[in-house]
């Protein structure tokens, strides 16, 4: 037994029935005597829902694996290259194949008897477009031994959208200073300030929503530092009743073998009172026989004197 095949076999595994049998592995490998392997063992973590879904995925749809990693790669490339074209077409993929995966991922885990709701789906979603944005994430993804889902970096699903020009604008000079106009005509400052306007609107509405997402992110880490705390008094829970049970039959073999000592002292009483007692009846019996045998010897001098 070794901690990558454990792993490998505790990661597939329903989720429900991770705990148990993970504690059940770092028992044996205590008792073979290897506490550092169980030790390591019980540091890993039940999956969510959602994480297990996507191990599912990865686990029996190996195929799609290479097709989304590789698909990550360009998209990540277009993004350093800011080209237009090829983002909106891998945006257009990025999406079609996401939505495909993580439906696909759904389905299996409810053939699996396992019910995915709407916030799991969410998850099994933001993990495969932290996949497509981030090296480390696929690498963990494609193991199939996620404990939690994954996130992509903020804006990076919106970044197809935001870097990409649009059609007909043209780009902006480089090299030489753009002319000035000679005399502004009040409709293009007008539709400047508005644009302005806008620029700020838009500005605000990012920033608000980075706030929420990070308010969100910190309450999610929140929550999941709970989750984790919960888990673990679990776990704790789980092994001192793993160890009681281990104690309750160490004493019970205990037990059994002091009654059958006693059983056997029992045996071994009756007998020796049973000898003692025929010991006992034998000497009474020799006894008699000698007061007989000198009551018989005294007769014949008595005949003879008298």
């Amino acid at each position: 037994m070794d901690l990558e095949s454990v792993t490998d076999e505790l990661y597939q595994l329903l989720p429900q029935d991770f705990t148990a049998a993970r504690n059940e592995r770092a028992a044996r490998a205590r008792t073979a005597g290897d506490h550092e392997l169980a030790a390591r063992i019980k540091e890993l973590r039940r999956p969510t829902l959602s994480a297990w879904a996507s191990n599912l995925l990865v686990r029996q749809q190996s195929e799609k694996v290479q097709p989304l990693i590789g698909l990550g790669e360009g998209l990540r490339q277009a993004h350093q290259q800011l080209d237009g074209g090829q983002l909106r077409e891998l945006g257009r993929q990025q999406h079609a194949l996401v939505g495909a995966l993580a439906r696909e991922a759904r389905k299996l885990a409810e053939a699996a008897g396992q019910s995915v709701g709407e916030a799991a789906q969410h998850e099994i979603e933001a993990t495969l477009h932290a996949v497509l944005a981030d090296p480390r994430a696929a690498e963990q993804w494609a193991a199939g031994r996620l404990a939690r889902p994954l996130n992509a970096p903020v804006g990076f699903d919106g970044a197809v959208q935001t870097t990409v020009p649009s059609p007909g604008t043209p780009p902006t000079p480089t090299g030489r200073a753009a002319k000035p106009e000679k005399r502004p005509q009040p409709r293009t400052q007008t539709r400047s300030r508005a644009e302005e306007r806008e620029q700020r609107r838009q500005i605000d509405r990012a920033r608000k929503a980075a706030e929420a997402a990070e308010t969100a992110e910190k309450k999610a880490s929140a929550l999941e530092a709970e989750q984790r705390e919960a888990e673990w008094a679990g776990d704790r829970a789980d092994s001192a009743r793993v160890e009681a049970e281990e104690r309750v039959s160490e004493l019970a073999r205990e037990l059994k073998a002091a009654q059958r000592q006693q059983k056997d002292a029992r045996a071994r009483a009756r007998t020796a009172r049973d000898t003692a007692k025929a010991a006992e009846q034998a000497a009474k019996s020799a006894r008699r026989k000698a007061s007989a045998a000198r009551e018989a010897a005294e007769r014949p001098a008595t005949r003879s004197s008298s």
